[in-house]
């Protein structure tokens, strides 16, 4: 029983060995591109949508809404990340049920590049949003103490986030193996109903957990927005009974 998709030789170029891992993740990128391809190309406003192109804006206008609920404002810079970290897990752990397909996301090397990914993502998005200086500030705050704890605590992320990705998916490959060799008709298939159900919820979660990591970069302090403004004095006319005699 293999364990991991790094495990397994499937063609070798030039001498340098190609395992399930890496020709998998291009196949689902292959996917994903080609599908977009195919349900963009007539992309136009005198072009009435199908049902194909109905789904897919219907796949994105969620996602933006589920970032912009988390975000409180328009990040659609955001959703170009976060959704695209969504699909290819969601279809990497959707296409599980592919016999002989082992998805990327059961190697810890996917996980890890895919943490890494947000790891990068979250000081790139908050430079962006309020400058070099103003980003590393927040590691010195509320004092000069709290830098190395919050730079620990930046890295921790990446590895929860890695960890628990690879852990869930390589967990249910093996335990629908270990099904399988025990009763090979009826365990198998609600291991992977339940495989599916748990792929896609840990697409949600990670996607998610992104989006939070990269809106509190970008969140600006409350304090900084924060004017004072001197109220007029209103000189209010006499009344009519009280006129200068």
């Amino acid at each position: 029983m293999q364990l991991t998709p790094d495990d397994i030789i499937l063609l070798r170029i030039w001498g340098f060995p190609l395992n399930a891992t890496i020709v998998n993740t291009w196949i689902i990128m292959a996917l994903l591109v080609g599908i977009s391809m195919i349900v963009t190309r007539n992309l136009r406003a005198d072009v009435p949508p199908n049902r194909w192109r109905t789904a897919l804006e219907v796949i994105v206008q969620s996602i933006q809404t589920q970032i912009e609920e988390i975000t409180r404002k328009s990040a659609r810079h955001v959703m170009y990340f976060a959704g695209t970290l969504f699909l290819f897990i969601a279809l990497s752990n959707l296409l599980l049920v592919v016999p002989g397909f082992l998805p990327p996301t059961a190697s810890l090397s996917t996980t890890a590049a895919l943490a890494f990914s947000v790891l990068v993502a979250v000081p790139l998005f908050g430079i962006a949003s309020g400058g070099l200086v103003r980003y590393l500030r927040r590691y010195i705050e509320p004092s000069a103490i709290m830098l190395p704890f919050n730079i620990i605590g930046e890295f921790s992320r990446g590895i929860s986030l890695a960890i628990r990705l690879y852990g869930n998916v390589m967990s249910g490959a093996v335990i629908a193996a270990i099904l399988l060799s025990v009763a090979p008709f009826f365990f198998p298939v609600v291991m992977n109903m339940l495989g599916l159900l748990t792929g896609l919820i840990q697409a949600y979660i990670f996607s998610i957990l992104a989006t939070v990591y990269i809106s509190s970069a970008t969140a600006e302090s409350e304090s900084s927005g924060i004017r004072e403004y001197s109220i007029p004095h209103q000189s209010h006319p006499p009344r009519s009974g009280e006129e200068q005699r």
